[in-house]
């Protein structure tokens, strides 16, 4: 027989009887580790939206994925002890007796799958990680907690104190470890964070704001990553909707008709025209007319502000794929085709417009708004864990399916947005969506003036930092 797997029936059989042994120790000892697990769980609410199907690998006692109120729930753990006590506690939630090795008894998809403090305790983590990729359908997120490297003595020492429970020998794997395995088993990290930085009573503090800051992250105990499968080639063309915004716009409204390309199986422009002082509502149906080609609607908003013409007109659209078109046509719609690429072939699921990569024509931003711009693209490039360069250009592409959960989840952080630019970028980040920045060159208008205030809508990003802040952040 193979000494190599000898050796690995040897490392499993002796972590069974080792977690079984902590079963039956937990059925009269409780240590300190309720306050480290306490936290954990407000971590998985927060990215873990209930009524999901939920797949949890190493799942102990099964508290954790009860705690996220799955709509179907599924535990699998390899010792027999944690199975049997997570089924007289969560008679909820289906639990199976398998070892993460050998996920075959498992069919189907779920929507999220963790593996929560499991991954330095694996014989081989990529053979896992490639046995759960396929688990997974398009939409999966897979989030994988575990220790730093830097808290092994003092985890050492608190179960020779007895406070915690015992481990046997551990990979230690770092952030780069995990993310290169991830990678090697077809997974896309989309977020990594570090958590926890006091595992004990009155860590409120130290775990929802201190951890978040220099030099405190780099102390955290649990390292946290959210990832996606790596998208297969898919081959049916999705049907566009462009949704275009359009208040005092007419002297542009013709040329996005004739400079809008077409894309997938059929394109459609959809006119949201907002309370205009000219004559942009008989404009946009004088050029429907002559363009009896172009799939195209018209729709008179009842509200007021970008948001509420950018809501109307996706609740409206009939695509796939949900675009925005700013009618000042300071992004060329020319450049529409990147984004329906970036998001069909699954670099992104949610592509940001970017406008400060590229020198800009002359007249195109004034000097304090670009520097407003690159000063809040760094705010909330920090806020929501992934890189956005610039948080206000107009241009936003994501499927109707991401954006109508944006939409169910938006209770979350209420309506507080007029623009829609960070209604749209919280509530992606919020889903763990993908968010990727595809650079454009940003034009002067041609026609008409700017709707935004310099310093009234200064002053609202401000608050919206802050706002980011509380309800993703320092959570």
């Amino acid at each position: 027989m193979n000494s190599n797997y000898e050796t690995a029936i040897q490392y499993q059989r002796s972590h069974i009887s080792h977690w079984n042994s902590v079963a039956l120790k937990r059925d009269a000892w409780h240590g300190w580790g309720k306050f480290y697990h306490r936290r954990l769980k407000e971590i998985y609410r927060f990215l873990v939206n209930p009524g999901q199907r939920i797949l949890e690998i190493g799942c102990g006692m099964g508290n954790l994925l009860a705690s996220l109120k799955p709509m179907h729930g599924v535990g699998v753990d390899f010792s027999p002890e944690m199975i049997l006590r997570a089924h007289m506690q969560h008679k909820e939630i289906e639990f199976i007796e398998a070892d993460a090795h050998d996920l075959s008894s498992l069919s189907g998809s779920f929507d999220v799958i963790i593996l929560s403090d499991l991954v330095n305790d694996l014989w081989d983590v990529q053979g896992v990680l490639e046995q759960v990729r396929s688990l997974c359908d398009s939409h999966t997120r897979l989030i994988l907690n575990f220790y730093s490297g830097l808290w092994q003595f003092p985890l050492m020492l608190a179960q020779r104190l007895n406070v915690a429970v015992p481990m046997l020998g551990q990979n230690w794997l770092t952030r780069e470890d995990v993310s290169n395995m991830l990678g090697l088993a077809g997974f896309d990290v989309i977020r990594p964070s570090q958590e926890i930085l006091w595992p004990f009573p009155l860590g409120g503090l130290a775990n929802k704001f201190l951890v978040r800051l220099w030099p405190f992250r780099d102390l955290a105990l649990s390292n946290f990553i959210v990832a996606k499968p790596r998208p297969e080639a898919g081959t049916a063309e999705p049907s566009i909707s462009i949704v275009v915004p359009a208040r005092n716009e007419s002297g542009n409204i013709k040329a996005i008709f004739e400079r809008t390309p077409g894309m997938g199986r059929n394109t459609e422009l959809v006119f949201v025209e907002g309370h205009s002082r000219d004559d942009t509502y008989a404009t946009i149906e004088k050029e429907m007319a002559a363009h009896p080609s172009t799939s195209s609607l018209l729709l008179r908003q009842t509200g007021i502000g970008k948001a509420d013409a950018v809501r109307l007109g996706f609740e409206k659209a009939r695509g796939d794929i949900l675009m925005i078109l700013d009618a000042d046509l300071t992004v060329p719609p020319e450049d529409l085709p990147r984004f329906y690429e970036a998001l069909r072939s699954g670099h992104g699921e949610f592509i940001n417009g970017v406008r400060l990569v590229y020198p800009m024509e002359k007249e195109a931003m004034r000097g304090l708004n670009f520097l407003g711009n690159k000063f809040f693209s760094m705010a909330f490039s920090w806020l929501l864990g992934q890189h956005i360069k610039d948080t206000l250009c107009g241009t936003k592409v994501l499927w109707r399916k991401d954006y109508e959960s944006i939409a169910a989840n938006r209770s979350y952080f209420g309506d507080f947005d007029p623009f829609g630019d960070f209604d749209l970028l919280f509530g992606a980040a919020k889903l763990n969506l993908k968010i990727i920045d595809l650079p454009i060159r940003y034009r002067e208008r041609t026609y008409g003036s700017t709707n935004i205030s310099r310093w009234k809508h200064g002053w609202l990003l401000i608050r919206m930092v802050w706002f980011a802040a509380r309800r993703i952040k320092f959570i």
